[in-house]
């Protein structure tokens, strides 16, 4: 019998068999990882058993490759942060949507964990969550070797006036140092770089460079699409950018 214990955050439900459900969550010890919950989907688990809520967890199964069952107690819940909020709604399902999508099975993530609890505890309360969520994403691009390096321009070596990032390589790029192939850049907004305040058309501009890359990353893993969640949130981020005022240019 192997048996361990740790704590994480479900990412996705799905019944199995008449009263039994596969849990995916997301551990500090053990990364992602499913197993079946006898009864899952009694009154009594369900509430305890929803995308983004904390449990303590112990699996155990005869052999180690196994699926093997969970058993948990609830740490927190939550649900009642955002679902008077939509749009943190929408980024609580787009986390634990990319979550299960990208990361491997069985693979310790310790610092997206700790990252990943952190963006979620916020969800709801602190308003600037849309800022941590975008450098959110550039942990998750790290994690998955896609990691982009904004630290100085990949042509000229400056550090200052980095305006792009080069779709290819992940590279800041200044506004000289992209010259002719300016057009054929993507945006490096403030809001990228942590150096900025709370604007959602920024926080737009930067989720389509860190999507560009999320894009490759489902084409290298069998041209799997980008789950719809990050889809929907992005949306909600569009439309609040829209009702933004024009910052001023004297």
């Amino acid at each position: 019998m192997v048996e361990w214990r740790d704590q994480g955050a479900v990412l996705a439900v799905r019944k199995y068999g008449e009263t039994s459900v596969i849990v995916d969550v997301f551990t500090e010890n053990h990364g992602r990882h499913a197993g079946v919950v006898r009864g899952g989907i009694s009154r009594k688990m369900t509430p305890h058993l929803q995308p983004g809520g904390q449990v303590s967890l112990t699996w155990k199964a005869r052999l180690e490759d196994q699926l093997g069952s969970f058993t948990f107690e609830p740490v927190k819940s939550r649900a009642a942060a955002v679902m008077g909020d939509p749009m943190a709604l929408s980024a609580l399902n787009s986390i634990t949507a990319m979550l299960a999508f990208a990361l491997p099975e069985r693979e310790a993530h310790g610092y997206l964990y700790v990252d990943s609890m952190s963006l979620l505890d916020k969800l709801g309360i602190d308003p600037n969550w849309p800022l941590d969520y975008l450098q959110w994403e550039l942990s998750l691009l790290e994690e998955l070797g896609f990691g982009l390096d904004l630290s100085s321009c990949a042509a000229t070596g400056t550090h200052d006036d980095l305006i792009y990032v080069s779709p290819k390589t992940g590279r800041a790029v200044s506004r000289i140092g992209a010259g002719d192939w300016a057009d054929r850049m993507l945006p490096l907004p403030q809001c990228l770089l942590g150096q900025a305040p709370l604007e959602y058309r920024e926080i737009a501009r930067g989720l389509l460079t860190t999507g560009h890359f999320l894009t490759r990353f489902a084409s290298e893993m069998g041209d799997k699409p980008v789950p719809v969640a990050r889809v929907r949130l992005l949306d909600r981020i569009a439309k609040t950018a829209a009702k933004e005022p024009l910052p001023f240019v004297g």
